[in-house]
């Protein structure tokens, strides 16, 4: 059980996708500039690397090791992963336009979010068991979405400050994107001291 709870810290705060392994910058830097967008794209992401865990993880151990196929494991994830956004794209336009619509072009990015496929792949480097895959990448989720709504709180306090002119936009967006990430240093070795 405490090895569950240090997976699933670490991926949040230590080990975060985002803000650490600086995967997923594009959703990152483009969805968040609004919170109910950043709130939305993010539970999708969760979403979608939850799904994506359960069915990578199964693929890889039972199928493609056996058979000496570990070679063609980036190909069969991606093709998981964007079936998997495809089914998600559906259900939110079906059941939620309005979040289907202001998320508009980066819904179908979350196919190319190289944080979703980083999860999977990483699940089987590190050899996690099923459980402390899907642990994993609940955190690894939760990171996603703790880093898209403390930037989107970023970006609001930005867009009412008196920036100088040549850092107006991109600039000031990349620079708090940069000291967002710094903050997240201080947890490092806090999480397994707690436990040890």
């Amino acid at each position: 059980m405490t090895k569950l709870i240090i997976i699933l810290l670490s991926a949040v705060f230590i080990n975060n996708y985002v803000l650490s392994r600086f995967l997923g910058i594009c959703p990152f830097l483009g969805v968040s500039k609004k919170i109910n967008q950043a709130v939305g794209m993010s539970v999708a992401v969760i979403f979608v690397m939850l799904i994506a865990t359960a069915v990578t993880w199964p693929i890889q151990i039972f199928l493609l090791n056996p058979n000496n196929l570990g070679y063609l494991q980036t190909i069969v994830f991606i093709l998981v992963i964007a079936s998997l956004v495809q089914l998600v794209e559906i259900i939110l336009k079906k059941y939620i336009p309005s979040l289907h619509k202001s998320l508009g072009v980066y819904l179908p990015l979350i196919t190319t979010n190289c944080a979703v496929l980083g999860v999977t792949i990483l699940n089987i480097t590190e050899e996690y068991t099923f459980l402390e895959a899907m642990v994993n990448s609940l955190g690894s989720g939760l990171g996603f979405f703790l880093a898209m709504v403390m930037f989107s709180g970023v970006r609001s306090l930005i867009e009412g400050a008196d920036v100088p002119k040549a850092f107006k936009g991109l600039p000031i967006t990349l620079v708090a994107a940069s000291i967002t990430s710094l903050s997240f240093l201080g947890f490092s070795g806090v999480i397994e001291n707690l436990f040890a």
